[in-house]
């Protein structure tokens, strides 16, 4: 079973134009700046804001597997006993309480997006499938893309290229454009950072690079501590530049930890082993940007 996590209207850094970006639960990478991690399971979850919580105690009472407790700390899930029948996020006069993951039919999900239609073919925009990694569900990312492309979207697909080689090539070949994510050269520290190491997703770019089924752009998200040093950013430069073909461009995407948030909603931990993240400076931005440059590449500083 395949879940959506998300629907974003009037999207501006998605790909071109406007465009409404389709949020897929499932990841295979773990990384640990992620501003998604609500993402990362494909399957449902039940997330709490506490901010909201007024503490009546109302899921308490309506929950028919008693799966939940409040205390000092506001609510607490007991995971075992949960069954995500939904009850508790129904009730909830705060809706402090929500289930994340949700399953769309087809025809459901198309008459949510021809609402847009005519903003983004007036902007030149489209559909953009993220999560989570759309890689992870070929089938029913093909089977989306499909159905786009019978109605005449344009169809961008935001991807880590952490998969298979053949589900790379039976996506890209279904979507005008990948929004490529490349976040660090080293294959140790790639593994550190995002729970396995890079071979493939390197192995995937050359090769979206030489059979171009599709346009594609790579997207560096920026992070003080991580990958904005010159060494990274040197090797960064030299592998895009000795890709064959035209040169895709180059978007440094700033790091910001609102994924921090999120982990709490979760009920988990944000970089739990404390490993060194930063925000980018702008200095630290144009520094990166002007490094790649010399390269010969195209470089943009945002989405």
């Amino acid at each position: 079973m395949d879940y959506l996590f998300d629907l974003k209207r009037y999207a501006i850094n998605d790909g071109p134009g406007i465009r409404t970006t389709v949020f897929l639960k499932g990841c295979p990478l773990r990384c640990v700046w992620c501003h998604n991690p609500e993402s990362w399971s494909p399957r449902q979850q039940l997330l709490y804001r506490q901010g909201r919580c007024m503490g009546c105690g109302t899921c308490v009472q309506v929950c028919p597997h008693h799966a939940l407790q409040t205390g000092s700390n506001g609510m607490r899930l007991l995971p075992d006993a949960c069954t995500l029948c939904g009850r508790c996020t129904e009730e909830c006069p705060t809706t402090a309480l929500e289930l994340c993951g949700k399953e769309w039919p087809m025809e459901e999900l198309m008459v949510e997006l021809e609402k847009e239609r005519e903003v983004m073919e007036d902007s030149g925009g489209g559909v953009t499938l993220c999560g989570g990694e759309p890689l992870m569900h070929p089938e029913y990312t093909i089977r989306l893309l499909e159905e786009l492309g019978r109605r005449g979207f344009h169809r961008t697909v935001d991807t880590s290229l952490h998969a298979s080689p053949e589900v790379v090539e039976r996506v890209a070949a279904s979507c005008e454009l990948m929004l490529v994510d490349l976040k660090l050269m080293d294959p140790e520290k790639h593994r550190r950072y995002c729970g396995a190491d890079n071979t493939l997703i390197m192995r995937n770019i050359r090769w979206l690079a030489e059979y171009r089924p599709c346009a594609f752009s790579i997207r560096i998200p920026l992070i003080a501590g991580v990958n904005a040093d010159e060494e990274n950013m040197e090797q960064t430069a030299k592998f895009i530049a000795s890709l064959p073909g035209v040169r895709p461009v180059v978007h440094l995407l700033p790091y910001h930890d609102v994924g921090k948030d999120k982990h709490r909603r979760m009920g988990s931990t944000y970089n739990p082993e404390h490993l060194a993240m930063g925000v980018p400076d702008e200095e630290m931005q144009q520094r990166c940007a002007n490094l790649l440059s010399q390269w010969g590449l195209e470089v943009l500083i945002g989405g």
